[in-house]
């Protein structure tokens, strides 16, 4: 390739992706594979992994074993890496180390370090790691320069904001400039220099802020009118949440400039929000791609998304905000309230985020991010602003923005996600005027919590296959998602199935190998002592058997259930069947207890009405903890405005009137919902009892229900029961006194049932086309009843192109009787076996004969 190739590329790798000789070969090859594009490259890489940190610390004097300790510790990371490079470190970083010694030394003299020492003393971090990454690529490649980011960058003067913004947190001009890229033509094809530094007009050292070689690397992009630029980081991307916490998290694909400004703004920490203004303004689309795994497709950032339909797309977090509350009844429309109150946050540097208002009341979020200097002026900053109003500075909370486009136009159709905050004290709500941001304040120690059960209703339950990618889980495999598709069961004995569903329609079918790999999986948990079988998820004599036969006790919620259960296995240990009645009539409490099987009390009216069933019994206490989790609001079985469980204030009487009967409350039950993937839910159950358990003088079990999350559509991924497990060993370690039961019903049963059924008419309405089958909501309600999602497909077709979106409809008289909106399928015919996959699980169980159309028939294979 010839010198005069004009077509650049800007390349910015992060402190981890260049703190190691195996992502140095991957840096090179990526290089290389530019160059082969017919792109000059250009190179911006930050500190080795941790140093900056290290220098900070030798600026504030907080080090463990003193500065020449953590000069020293610093010295030999950076030589390491030259020998793991088969680099001469100490020729290539003595100067920079000699300067690291001096600067120490100053700071030490003077007591303190002023705001250009700092400057100089953290951007050697940068200077140092490139100096290795220079000398390493012009080997591994035949040539690469080295050039100073300070004589490419020069800062530009901001407007009130003190010299310490001046000089740590700098910016820099985005216009195209010819010097900035004939200097870097001149210097070669591929060219290697510092983020995170500039000069400013004097030619001294400045920084662009932590995280600033993000912007350091769009600012070049700008000034040389790169054709791309491109943020090479440890992750693959940018996800629909933190997948470090939600490992469900997907991959955004593609987002608009303004998307990402927002996700990155609001607590992303893929990518700098101050690095996507100057490749917005001219054009340049980023692209987020991952060192360690350069095969993953990342996230591409244009000025265009995938898709430009209403939805939210992402959820982030910023921990530690401060909120200022404002009260006086004078502000009613006093004039110039806000100009008087704000000019004091201006005053002392404070920028604010959200703001909040009412009559006598505005409360304001200070994101720390811009603000980390709030403790240091927090005493003056209150006392001037008390003159004007009463202040109160709230602390210990997050910001959980849900994130996307046109919020304000699906406000009704997420409804039922806000059900999450119903137990929430929320301090502040906030609806960005870009209508790409809702945003609420909430306790820290409940954020993450909530962005799980969040991302769970608002981003995993979404059908949207253009904007989201595989889960981070999936993509952090093998690097190769596995197809829900093609590795589902129903694929594998696809054949089968056409030849059951051809002989009969509408039906289930349950695959028993499934059905005992989930088993397997939940008697796995070393956790838990018992498992009893929800059987109200499936009462099908095959799937009792066979669940009963692997040692699975059986939970029951009526009589009839429990009639079943003794009919099917009459020798069975009545020990092994545990009955919990919801608002049962007396005479079922009498025949549980003359069965022998275990029996639950769900109320305290049965002790106080009928004492004497009670009289020297043992039974278990449902206990309502104060708060439900679930999937839907009708699944959610605690709190206030669930008819479940003893209130926790009725304890004291309960406890009484045991003493009064001889009742001997031999355990504790909670259940709080359905659909759960919080994997800290069930410690935070066993929690709530033993506090129960310690009121009424100890018990020995402690049964803490089921609502174990599955996955009910290709998108979706079931709760990890790993992280459960751990969650509950930790319970266990702390208070090992107590038996641990769990009472799963849909996560064993669902993944192993199919529903079959035949396509019966086809029908277009304007743009709306649908797609008639032989049953609908009679057969399975899960999709009217609660919104379910579930995978959908033409198994006659099952290789044929999805290239038609269609409504999945039934027969029966309801506007509701809808199984899929929106299904992509392909072009289908009448007699066509369409599946509904995860449909093992309150199915069959909740038919009925509506319209006197019979429902699905059930089979075991």
């Amino acid at each position: 390739m010839g010198t005069d190739i004009e077509k650049w590329m800007v390349l910015k790798f992060g402190g981890t992706s260049v703190s190691s000789r195996e992502n140095w070969e991957r840096i090179a090859e990526v290089v290389a594979v530019r160059r082969r594009e017919g792109a000059r490259v250009c190179v911006v890489h930050s500190a080795l992994a941790g140093v900056s940190n290290r220098l900070q610390e030798l600026i504030d004097g907080d080090t463990e074993k003193g500065r020449g300790a953590a000069v020293d510790a610093i010295r030999e990371q950076h030589l390491e890496l030259a020998r793991d490079l088969e680099l001469d470190g100490e020729t290539l970083l003595g100067g920079h180390l000699g300067e690291l010694e001096r600067l120490v030394r100053g700071i030490e003299l003077v007591g303190e370090a002023g705001y250009r020492v700092q400057a100089r003393l953290m951007g050697l971090g940068e200077l140092m790691a490139t100096a290795l990454g220079a000398a390493w690529l012009d080997r591994r490649l035949d040539g690469a320069a080295l050039v100073d980011a300070r004589d490419l960058l020069e800062s530009v003067p901001q407007r009130n904001v003190g010299e310490r913004a001046e000089v740590l947190s700098a910016v820099c001009d985005i216009a195209p400039d010819p010097q900035v890229r004939r200097r870097l033509s001149e210097a070669g094809p591929v060219v290697l220099t510092q983020g995170f530094i500039a000069r400013d007009p004097g030619g001294q050292t400045v920084l662009l802020g932590r995280g600033g070689s993000d912007a350091s690397a769009a600012y070049l992009a700008a000034k040389i009118g790169a054709e791309r630029l491109e943020i090479w980081t440890d992750v693959p991307g940018m996800f629909s949440a933190n997948p470090h916490q939600v490992p469900s998290a997907r991959l955004l694909r593609r987002l608009s400039y303004a998307e990402a400004q927002e996700i990155a703004t609001n607590g992303a920490r893929v990518l700098h929000p101050r690095c996507i203004r100057p490749a917005r303004e001219h054009a340049i689309p980023i692209h987020v791609r991952c060192t360690q795994r350069p095969e993953l497709e990342g996230t591409v950032i244009s000025g265009s998304s995938a898709d430009e339909e209403a939805m939210v797309k992402a959820l982030a977090v910023r921990s530690d905000v401060v909120l200022v509350s404002m009260e006086s009844l004078g502000m009613w429309q006093q004039v110039g309230f806000l100009s008087d109150t704000f000019a004091v946050f201006k005053k002392h540097g404070l920028s604010i985020d959200l703001v909040s208002t009412s009559e006598s009341n505005v409360t304001v979020s200070l994101d720390p991010g811009l603000n980390a200097h709030f403790r240091q002026v927090e005493e003056a900053f209150v006392g001037e602003l008390q003159e004007h109003c009463r202040v109160k500075i709230i602390g210990g909370v997050s910001a959980v923005s849900l994130l996307g486009r046109n919020i304000r136009t699906i406000l009704h159709q997420l409804g039922p996600a806000f059900e999450v905050f119903q137990e929430q004290h929320v301090y502040l709500l906030s609806q960005a005027a870009n209508d790409l941001n809702f945003t609420f304040v909430v306790d820290s120690s409940q954020a993450g919590r909530l962005v799980r059960q969040l991302h769970e209703q608002v981003i995993t339950q979404s059908g949207n296959r253009h904007s989201f990618g595989p889960t981070w889980t999936e993509l952090m495999g093998d690097g190769q998602p596995e197809d829900p598709v093609k590795t589902a069961w129903w694929n594998r004995r696809r054949e089968e199935l056409l030849r059951l569903g051809g002989e009969r329609s509408p039906r289930y079918v349950y695959d028993r190998q499934t059905l005992r790999g989930s088993a397997l999986q939940m008697l796995e948990m070393s956790s838990v002592d018992r498992i009893f079988y929800a059987m109200k998820a499936n009462a099908h004599p095959g799937v009792l058997r066979e669940l009963e036969g692997m040692g699975l006790g059986l939970e029951c919620v009526s009589i009839g259930e429990v009639a079943c259960v003794l009919e099917l296995f009459p020798d069975i240990d009545p020990g092994r069947v545990l009955f919990t009645p919801n608002f049962a009539p007396r005479g079922e409490y009498v025949r549980g207890f003359g069965l022998g099987v275990r029996v639950t009390l769900d109320n305290i009216y049965p002790l106080r009405q009928w004492p004497e069933l009670f009289e020297g019994r043992e039974v278990f206490l449902r206990i309502d903890p104060g708060y439900g989790h679930g999937h839907h609001r009708h699944v959610k079985t605690g709190g206030t405005h669930s008819k479940f469980g003893i209130p926790r204030f009725e304890i004291p009487e309960v406890a009484r009137r045991a003493e009064e009967l001889g009742l001997k409350v031999r355990g504790l039950h909670a259940h709080t919902g359905s659909g759960i993937k919080d994997p800290l839910a069930w410690k935070n159950t066993a929690l709530a009892l033993h506090e129960v358990a310690q009121e009424l003088g100890g018990v020995d079990i402690l049964d803490l229900g089921g609502g174990f999350g599955v996955r009910e559509n290709e998108t979706q991924s079931a709760v990890d029961l790993e992280r459960v497990d751990e969650a509950l060993d930790a319970f266990r370690r702390a208070w090992p006194g107590y038996e641990i039961w769990v009472e799963p019903g849909r996560y064993l049963v669902a993944e192993a049932g199919v529903l079959l059924t035949r396509v019966t008419q086809l029908k277009g309405k304007g743009n709306v086309r649908y797609l008639g089958v032989d049953t609908g909501m009679n057969s399975f309600i899960r999709p009217a009843l609660y919104g379910a999602r579930h995978t959908i497909v033409n198994l006659s077709r099952l290789e044929e192109p999805s290239d038609s979106v269609v409504n999945v409809v039934g027969p029966i008289c309801e506007s509701g009787d809808k199984l899929g909106i929106d299904r992509h399928m392909p072009e289908s015919q009448e007699g066509d076996v369409i599946l509904i996959a995860h449909a093992g699980a309150y199915g069959r169980v909740m038919s009925s004969s509506y319209n006197l159309r019979p429902p699905a028939s059930e089979e075991m294979i």
